[in-house]
């Protein structure tokens, strides 16, 4: 969707004012304006948006809720965010309960919220892109200390009382890119693999992204799925505990829940997950295309569920976790899980 400039602050609080219960990223989407425009003109403090800032900041509040979404998926994590490591274009949040990836050029815009609830104020801190996308948002918990979480908006409160905010346009979803003649030498290097992150390089090299190298290679690299693979994936995951790795990202951060899924809970064309300390919420209905992949590494073959919206928008993956005891990148159950999903019919294609 295009974003409209030309909407004005008071114009944006009269259509939240009318619409109290909708989602901020659908009112967004429904007046034409990035997410961020909505905070502005409500009045939110503005913050740094820099990561170096940020998640230093965040470890001394204890447990917080990490969230980053794209579209069509919502990724919820508890934790603390410890052991930030910086890097001049990806940072990280390495812990076994907040997981990140980050990719700091994205993080543009920084707000601190407090939201009314029935069950009291509701504390965030909100970070969005260019075009007034979210990013990250990492609300607090009963556990968090809030002194440290308020000390913390004071020191990266930029002074900035606008209404308004200068957003650019919103980047277009990359359709699928892949060249058909050069098939051979995509599944020659892909075969040659020790390391998954390889493949982003070989895929750069060939001039072709993730989804158009899956829709040429082939067995025994790839297979394509029914849409309906994700939603069974996750279902028969959660009824067997299989401990899994699950990604869910947008073009700023990628957050990760390592654990198995043991709540599911459908709710209209919503998939959930509901578990203590991790939540994901999936458009089921967003799914277009689900594909079966196998990478080659030192330690044997990784296996992943990745899913596709109808633009070509990677929703999220799902990798078998490996713990360090083991001696290869995914368990017996996860590649059981993947044998017994529906194929993808050639008239479906």
């Amino acid at each position: 969707m295009a974003l409209d400039a030309r909407i004005s602050a008071d114009e944006i609080r009269e259509h939240i004012s009318q619409n109290p219960k909708m989602r901020a990223r659908d009112l967004a989407d429904q007046i034409g304006v990035g997410e961020a425009a909505l905070l502005a003109a409500q009045g939110a403090r503005r913050i740094s948006a820099a990561p170096d800032d940020i998640m230093p900041a965040l470890k001394a509040c204890g447990p917080v809720m990490a969230l980053t979404r794209n579209i069509s998926a919502v990724h919820e994590k508890v934790g603390v965010y410890d052991n930030y490591h910086s890097g001049e274009h990806a940072s990280m949040v390495l812990n076994e309960e907040i997981d990140l990836r980050i990719f700091s050029s994205h993080w543009v815009h920084g707000f601190a919220v407090t939201t009314e609830t029935d069950n009291g104020p509701r504390h965030s801190i909100q970070v969005f892109d260019a075009a007034g996308d979210a990013i990250h948002k990492v609300f607090t918990r009963d556990g968090t200390d809030m002194a440290a979480f308020e000390a913390m908006m004071n020191t990266l409160a930029t002074g900035d009382t606008s209404d308004t905010i200068d957003l650019g346009v919103r980047a277009p979803v990359e359709v699928a890119k892949g060249d058909a003649d050069k098939a051979d030498v995509l599944r020659t290097e892909w075969a040659k693999m020790t390391d998954t992150h390889q493949f982003m390089r070989l895929t750069s090299k060939l001039k072709m992204n993730r989804l158009g190298a899956y829709r040429i290679a082939g067995a025994p690299f790839v297979k394509p799925l029914a849409p309906i693979a994700l939603n069974d994936a996750l279902v028969t995951l959660g009824q067997q505990d299989t401990e899994i790795m699950l990604f869910v990202g947008n073009r700023g951060c990628i957050q990760i829940h390592s654990g198995p899924l043991n709540n599911i809970k459908p709710m209209g064309p919503w998939q959930n997950v509901m578990d203590p300390d991790f939540n994901l919420h999936l458009r089921a209905d967003h799914v277009a295309e689900v594909w079966a992949v196998e990478k080659p590494t030192k330690r044997g073959p990784a296996l992943s569920i990745e899913a596709f919206d109808a633009h070509g928008a990677l929703i999220l993956q799902m990798f078998g976790r490996r713990k360090e005891s083991d001696k290869i990148d995914h368990t017996d159950a996860f590649r059981k899980v993947i044998d017994s999903l529906p194929a993808l019919h050639p008239e479906e294609v």
